[in-house]
């Protein structure tokens, strides 16, 4: 009998543990009874009471496991830690706010078995701001243009991945996973299914803006390279630009000493100019290093503290 691993993410989700476990536990009963299976929930130090409710579930049924990190590490290094607690034949990731809906794990199944290595779903909606649609979708046209890996959107894992695709994950030691690059880059035989987002159990989501920010460069300065090619050219081009300007600001001041001024705002302006090009150039490669030294650091993803029914 194959066995599939469920592994729940989870932050603040008190309200969505007891109802993401009986909607499983239906799940495998009516429509997967052939499956053997596990549900590991994975709680990132919630400071709500989801570990107390983890607990209930696991006193309650022996299939639920609990893990428990000792502080939270967040939710890209937390989904990435939780897909390797599994041993099944295969990994179903949903995460704990109810937000992506457990009922397509007979889908995802079905595909896997005709042979695909993931199956993941792609959200064709979403309950975010206007205003944060617009910058998800400036942020992957950008990775798209820039990268060579197909970031897409919609995707935050939810999905099945086979055990082959779960040895991978265990070879890689990296402190910043960013789990759609690894799976653009890695996965051979790959099937995404359109899903439909549910509104959830919180009223806001666990990311805010320096939460997206910080994977939106992590994820820039780990696949890209274009990036700092363009600052060069650009820096290559401004310099060529500026020699040229200064030569004929030379020729015409020999020509007409008097009559041609240079000008004190065109300088303090060309000053401010060529000072903020030069500071968002050191910004862009000061994330590039910050990124290559969190890497070289060698920290373990997260730290657990406390497990229930894991052997």
């Amino acid at each position: 009998m194959k066995k599939i691993s469920v592994v729940i993410p989870c932050y603040n989700d008190s309200n969505s543990v007891s109802r993401m476990r009986e909607r499983l536990i239906r799940i495998f009963s009516n429509q997967l009874p052939m499956y053997d299976y596990e549900i590991i929930f994975v709680d990132d130090c919630s400071p709500d009471n989801t570990w107390l409710e983890i607990k209930k579930s696991c006193d309650i049924d022996k299939k639920c496991k609990g893990v428990h990190n000792a502080h939270n590490f967040g939710v890209f290094r937390n989904i990435f830690a939780a897909m390797k607690y599994g041993d099944g034949d295969a990994t179903f990731m949903v995460l704990g706010d109810l937000q992506d809906s457990p009922e397509y794990l007979p889908e995802f199944v079905k595909h896997w078995e005709n042979g695909y290595q993931v199956v993941i779903g792609q959200r064709l909606n979403t309950y975010n701001k206007h205003f944060t649609r617009l910058a998800r979708w400036l942020y992957y046209k950008l990775i798209e243009k820039l990268s060579k890996k197909q970031f897409r959107e919609g995707v935050n894992g939810f999905g099945l991945y086979d055990k082959s695709f779960i040895k991978i994950l265990n070879d890689i030691e990296d402190i910043q996973p960013i789990l759609p690059g690894i799976i653009s880059e890695f996965v051979h035989k790959l099937k995404i299914i359109p899903v439909q987002q549910e509104k959830g159990d919180r009223e806001t989501s666990g990311l805010n803006f320096w939460n997206r920010y910080d994977t939106a460069m992590i994820s820039l300065t780990s696949y890209t390279k274009t990036l700092l090619r363009v600052i060069m050219f650009i820096g290559a081009i401004i310099g060529v630009f500026s020699i040229a300007f200064a030569i004929w600001i030379i020729i015409n001041k020999i020509i007409a000493w008097d009559s041609f001024p240079v000008g004190i705002p065109a300088i303090i302006v060309g000053m401010f100019f060529l000072g903020s090009i030069q500071l968002f150039f050191l910004g862009v490669i000061g994330e590039y290093i910050l990124s290559m030294n969190n890497r070289s650091i060698r920290r373990p993803i997260v730290v657990v503290d406390e497990t229930i029914n894991m052997d």
